[in-house]
């Protein structure tokens, strides 16, 4: 289908997702959009990786558009309204394949909700992050204080929201906020890179370990080891893992079918 806000392409097995609004402020036209190609993909097989990205604009995203974000707002509606802001990046969040983000510029308040959504974060040295949301008397509102304090640990993630500073690319690799810090002609190229590395390995072994570290970090221990445990049982009757015991035994590469 055609979009108007977002872009994609696949090359390979890596399907690219850009952001093309004016400074990638999120409204509703942009989230169903984005909903829609969430769905799309994830019913993929050809699709072992997904990357995203601001496009080609200076920011990785602005945040909310101030009309949309209003009317949220003022909305009577309110507990409907928070709770659908809540899960405004669930379609990203519950993608099956890897997504790696390419933070191409300043993602601040939704844009670094958006970034969080992700699996894998890069950053250009120019990136700013923050949530200003305590500056406007509100807190982050689609999922910023559950996911930075699951990434970046409680201290770091209070100390971003309730100053409401912005934190540069270095700051934000040195609190695992993103994992590498690459020159911006060399972003999506890194990005791609990581992606195609994780499309090379086994697409369900890789799906599985996604998803057994994404719903094990709201277990406790003992039930996520249990199903870390299952998932390894059902990868058992697969071909792939008959596929990849062959190929090591055989010392080449392997040929993953998905199956």
């Amino acid at each position: 289908m055609p979009y108007q806000t977002i872009s994609l392409a696949q090359r390979d097995a890596i399907a690219y997702l850009h952001l093309q609004r004016p400074e990638n402020r999120i409204d509703a036209h942009l989230l169903g959009e984005l909903a829609a190609a969430c769905e799309a993909l994830a019913d993929d097989p050809q699709v072992r990786a997904v990357v995203l990205s601001g496009g080609e604009g200076p920011a990785f995203s602005l945040g909310w558009d101030a009309s949309f974000l209003a009317a949220e707002i003022e909305s009577q509606e309110t507990t409907l309204r928070g709770e659908r802001l809540g899960h405004t990046f669930h379609p990203l969040v519950h993608m099956p394949q890897p997504v790696v983000c390419a933070i191409n510029g300043d993602a601040f308040s939704a844009g670094l909700e958006l970034a969080l959504a992700c699996d894998i974060r890069l950053a250009c040295p120019e990136a700013h992050f923050a949530f200003p949301e305590t500056a406007w008397g509100l807190i982050p509102m689609a999922g910023g204080t559950q996911r930075l304090a699951r990434v970046a640990g409680r201290a770091a993630a209070l100390e971003l929201i309730l100053t409401a500073d912005p934190i540069d690319a270095q700051t934000a690799l040195r609190i695992g906020l993103v994992s590498q810090v690459v020159p911006r002609d060399r972003l999506l190229a890194e990005a791609s890179a990581l992606a195609e590395r994780i499309a090379a390995r086994g697409p369900i072994a890789v799906r599985y370990a996604k998803e057994a570290v994404s719903r094990g970090m709201d277990m406790s221990l003992e039930q996520a080891l249990r199903f870390e445990t299952d998932l390894t049982i059902i990868l058992q009757t697969t071909e792939d893992r008959a596929e990849g015991v062959r190929a090591f035994l055989e010392k080449r590469e392997p040929r993953f079918q998905g199956r």
